[in-house]
């Protein structure tokens, strides 16, 4: 009778050493229960650290249009100062298709001529993104603006950021001339 030897037969390879590690040959290893929790326990580690990693992405991004946001206003007020007016627009401008999928500069831009002159190029989102309707749009009548990054903020909302958006509490932030144009 001829027994058959699978290269799994553990028992068989210890009974001739062959070539096995001194831990498997005494009968000493890992069990699969062993394995299975200490797999687990690095999935669960990667999961957690992959979670954080996305939350600090987003945060980061979130500051991005905060300071995008801050440096327009800061352009919109040099502009102004030079023109006694602010850019004006027709209705709602923006990058994104929805509002008109106007460039990052010149007479057309999303907010008419104040890049190249008072910024080097209009920022964009930082994330990028597929939604027609979520980008920075400016409105102005010359006399009053306001700027939103629409639907992008990824963090919150709080109503004492002085980005708060009243007219739009869950889904953009904003900078404002004045009060009147702080509720459009």
């Amino acid at each position: 009778m001829i027994k058959k030897f699978s290269i799994f037969n553990f028992q068989f390879l210890k009974k001739i050493g062959a070539g096995l590690p001194s831990t498997v040959k005494n009968g000493a290893g890992f069990t699969l229960i062993e394995l299975l929790v200490v797999i687990s326990i690095i999935g669960i580690l990667a999961g957690l650290t992959l979670s954080s990693y996305s939350g600090a992405q987003k945060q980061a991004r979130d500051t991005q249009r905060k300071a995008d946001l801050t440096q327009l206003k800061t352009a919109l007020e040099a502009y102004y100062s030079a023109r006694n007016a602010y850019p004006i627009t027709t209705g709602w401008w923006g990058e994104c298709s929805v509002y008109g999928s106007h460039p990052r500069s010149g007479s057309n831009g999303y907010i008419p001529n104040l890049a190249p002159t008072f910024v080097e190029e209009l920022p964009t989102d930082p994330r990028p993104n597929t939604d027609p309707n979520c980008c920075y749009l400016y409105n102005s009548n010359g006399v009053d603006y306001k700027l939103l990054a629409h639907c992008t903020p990824e963090t919150g909302y709080p109503t004492t950021s002085p980005f708060y958006d009243p007219a739009r509490p869950t889904w953009a932030w904003q900078v404002h001339s004045s009060d009147v144009s702080k509720g459009w």
